[in-house]
């Protein structure tokens, strides 16, 4: 059995999800969930990876629920704990993996939430005031980018009339129409974004905070998620603004298979689900300048 500790084995983990170039988003929740599992077997008396059974998991994912963690969360929870123990075996770490028979909880998936023209034009105004921020729910409307591509765009990503999207965890590199909205509020941005403190390591960020450092994901989610409260927008999320990209297109008769590739869908299938959400709806002469 091996000797490998609990805390060892998360930092070996870690470590080889940098080096397979995962994306910063999943290695930061990975890590997350995987310590949470940890700190809770270490606080059941285990110490070595190798003690680790299906009958712990199951403990910890029964915690999980009496702390009220949704199935879908919970679910994500299960990837992590899964990938981890298949990396331990993989690399010899362990004899036998604990979270091979461990199921997902079933959870009913929503559709996408589509914003009408009233919803996002009343985003628009809400944070019309706020450079930045306009800035980015502009970008998302624009160009259908995912939240991971927008944090992590540089200022060497602008390309007059183009994004470039470099590549990321399981997403090909490519470039995305810049439109005139997306343009000029990115420009507004850029006026008045200057320069980051001398020295800064991460001053070529597109999108940053005051001192200089890059927005994190998890900021822009919480300013645009504040701008959907003020305009009165419930049940909306981040996401929902590529979604709203999606569907607008759809129901303005861009081909799919365009579509497909300006945001990034490995398979054509995934582009199609949206046809359903847009069937019943009149056709619409969207100009992207207009979206």
């Amino acid at each position: 059995m091996t000797t490998v500790d609990l805390k060892a084995a998360h930092d070996q983990f870690i470590d080889y999800l940098s080096q397979r170039r995962r994306a910063r988003a999943t290695i930061v929740a990975y890590g997350k969930d995987i310590e949470q599992l940890t700190q809770f077997l270490g606080n059941m008396g285990k110490k070595a990876i190798g003690e680790i059974t299906h009958d712990e998991l199951e403990a910890f994912l029964k915690k999980l629920g009496s702390d009220n963690y949704t199935p879908k969360s919970i679910s994500r929870k299960i990837n992590s704990i899964k990938t981890f123990f298949r990396f331990l075996k993989a690399s010899g770490t362990i004899n036998t993996d604990p979270a091979i028979e461990i199921e997902h909880p079933k959870y009913e998936v929503k559709p996408p939430r589509i914003l009408s023209k009233l919803e996002y034009r009343a985003l628009r105004d809400a944070c019309r005031g706020d450079v930045r921020t306009y800035a980015i729910v502009e970008l998302f409307l624009q160009t259908g980018v995912r939240i991971g591509e927008l944090a992590n765009l540089t200022l060497e990503d602008i390309k007059d009339i183009e994004l470039h999207i470099a590549a990321e965890e399981g997403h090909e590199e490519r470039m995305v129409p810049l439109n005139k909205a997306g343009k000029e509020a990115l420009t507004k941005y850029l006026e008045v974004r200057g320069s980051p403190p001398a020295g800064g390591a991460n001053s070529k960020s597109l999108f940053i905070t005051k001192t200089g450092k890059p927005l994190l994901i998890r900021n822009i989610r919480t300013a645009i998620d504040r701008y959907f409260r003020i305009a009165g927008i419930d049940g909306a999320k981040v996401n929902d603004l590529r979604h709203t990209f999606i569907a607008h297109h759809l129901m303005a008769g861009t081909p799919i298979t365009t579509l497909s590739k300006l945001v990034g869908h490995k398979r054509l299938s995934t582009t199609e689900k949206y046809l359903e959400l847009v069937k019943d709806k009149q056709t619409e002469n969207v100009k992207l300048e207009e979206l």
